[in-house]
């Protein structure tokens, strides 16, 4: 028998109409990433990736009190340096990351100290810690520009996406130092399961991030960040693609090319499903009614290692224009 999801939707209703009063009663503003679940994009005042929620962030805080991140740790407190004098708040303090997780800030300071004459470069999805031990940060949407700044004969560290980092070499001719990271979600896509679906559907282009492996890159027909692959889907002729990325931007793609059809490709380990982040996942509609309604949890951030990391995200933001 079928169940009515009348209820399901009422309750959704209510749940948007609370949050749409305590934001309106807090004066506060609403951030999300491509990654969350589509109905935490649908409130929110401004949806993108790292770089476009790095560079919104102060000025879509505005005159507003209170900033809610909806994404995940190192992007609350990236938003909280850049908002010092908000306060600084996320659904779930637990909504982590696994790339960010694999650079731990005392084992990359002595990668750092071991090489001293070579400039460090940081992905976003890092802690502050780590980020106030670079010297510039990067986004996938901006990694090439970035890196391609520096002089040919420059040396370079990068971390910590093996990925990223391999894949910006590849594209540049660089032979940058790589920390040795990776994000557990991109890292869970296979070319074999990309031949799989390219063999269903010949004419649909393949849609890959770059923090996947290289035998999933090699197969692409646009390699880029999650605003890049977006960018394309709406734009290109085609009514089919397959897209390799966090499965929260297909609730962007769908809702932004109606007619077009957008094909998940799965995790290694499984033929069906969609390859999600648990991370991103934490972030709700329950969630985000509670950290409103309670001011809480909010971002805390040491000063000194805040004032450390400004300057690699101010670096990033001035070479990203």
């Amino acid at each position: 028998m079928t169940q009515c999801n009348c209820s399901n939707g009422a309750h959704t209703a209510a749940l948007r109409d609370e949050i749409l009063r305590l934001k309106k009663e807090k004066n506060a503003v609403i951030l999300a990433h491509y990654y969350v679940d589509g109905a935490v994009q649908d409130i929110a005042d401004y949806v993108g990736d790292s770089l476009a929620l790095a560079q919104k962030a102060a000025a879509a805080a505005g005159d507003a009190d209170i900033v809610v991140m909806c994404g995940v740790h190192f992007m609350g407190e990236t938003v909280k340096v850049l908002c010092p004098d908000k306060r600084v708040l996320m659904p779930d303090l637990e909504a982590g990351c696994s790339l960010a997780d694999s650079c731990p800030a005392d084992a990359f300071a002595e990668f750092v100290a071991a090489h001293p004459d070579h400039t460090v470069i940081s992905y976003v999805n890092t802690s502050l810690a780590v980020k106030a031990l670079s010297d510039v940060l990067v986004t996938s949407g901006n990694a090439h520009k970035i890196v391609d700044s520096f002089p040919k004969d420059a040396k370079l560290i990068f971390g910590p996406d093996r990925n990223l980092g391999a894949y910006i070499n590849s594209v540049t001719g660089r032979d940058m130092l790589l920390w040795d990271g990776a994000c557990h979600v991109h890292e869970r896509f296979s070319a074999e399961a990309i031949a799989s679906l390219k063999a269903e559907h010949p004419d649909a282009p393949v849609l890959v991030h770059p923090e996947c492996r290289r035998p999933v890159v090699l197969m692409a027909d646009v390699v880029g960040s999650t605003a890049v692959l977006l960018d394309y889907a709406l734009r290109s002729d085609a009514k089919e693609f397959i897209v390799a990325t966090e499965s929260g931007i297909l609730h962007k793609m769908r809702a932004g090319a109606p007619g077009k059809t957008f094909i998940p490709v799965p995790p290694e380990d499984s033929t069906c499903g969609c390859n999600d982040c648990g991370y991103m996942k934490l972030n709700t509609l329950e969630r985000l009614r509670d950290c409103l309604r309670d001011e809480a949890p909010e971002i805390v951030i040491d000063q000194a290692t805040a004032e450390a990391a400004l300057k690699p995200i101010n670096r990033m933001l001035e070479l990203s224009k």
